[in-house]
């Protein structure tokens, strides 16, 4: 699997399991883990641009 398809695949996977664990933290009253899943998201947001970007350049 080349390495553009290999980080957008980990950035949408990081992206789903940050907005479950904000989901999780809303419902059980963690601010914390409602922390640790928004920053969980924009990793995920990243490294899908990451391998958008990886795309465009042939890796």
């Amino acid at each position: 699997m080349k390495a553009s398809t290999r980080n957008q695949a980990a950035g949408t996977a990081n992206i789903v399991k940050g907005e479950a664990k904000q989901i999780a933290g809303k419902v059980l009253g963690k601010k914390l883990l409602q922390a640790k899943g928004k920053a969980q998201e924009l990793v995920g947001k990243v490294q899908k641009e990451v391998g958008k970007s990886q795309q465009r350049d042939g890796y």
